[in-house]
């Protein structure tokens, strides 16, 4: 199968996230493209999408809600998956689901969605950032589990047709 994965992230952290779902993937044999979900305009010639953003200030980045709903009847038509980064920490927080997620699921009538623990490094910080990390004292680290957003590539594998190769 030919997939789409359009992200957005602001700092790279939630693309590595991307990168490595992709990579479980293609490890099943399918071809898959990893795009800025604000540059893709050609949904229509991918069989599946999976969608994710960082998570800010508990909603998920215009780019990526903007991309859910310019595209909502094309994702209608293939399956969907959706993903969210943005919690720190040991004990993740924030706790919980990125505002208007329901509304993101039903748009695109995604299958699953997983909220993944990310990664803050406050030198890659503007200065209203670092202020925002400091008045909710958000811990410095890399804090993703690789072996979860691996797995759960690997469950979405598991739900997809094997790929055929095309025809020439």
């Amino acid at each position: 199968m030919n997939i789409l994965i359009a992200v957005a992230s602001r700092h790279g952290s939630t693309r590595e996230i991307a990168d490595m779902i992709a990579q479980e993937l293609r490890d099943s044999g399918h071809a898959v493209e990893v795009r800025n979900a604000d540059e893709v305009r050609d949904v229509e010639r991918y069989d599946a999408a999976v969608v994710g953003s960082a998570v800010y200030m508990g909603s998920w980045l215009a780019e990526a809600r903007r991309f859910v709903e310019q595209n909502r009847t094309t994702l209608l038509s293939v399956p969907v998956w959706l993903f969210s980064s943005g919690p720190l920490g040991e004990d993740p927080q924030p706790p919980g689901d990125p505002a208007h997620l329901d509304e993101l699921m039903q748009a695109a009538k995604a299958r699953d969605h997983r909220v993944f623990v990310g990664k803050l490094n406050k030198s890659n910080l503007g200065f209203g950032e670092r202020l925002a990390v400091k008045m909710v004292k958000a811990p410095e680290g890399d804090f993703r589990d690789h072996e979860a957003i691996c797995g759960w590539a690997r469950e979405i594998a598991l739900t997809l047709p094997p790929s055929t190769p095309r025809g020439d």
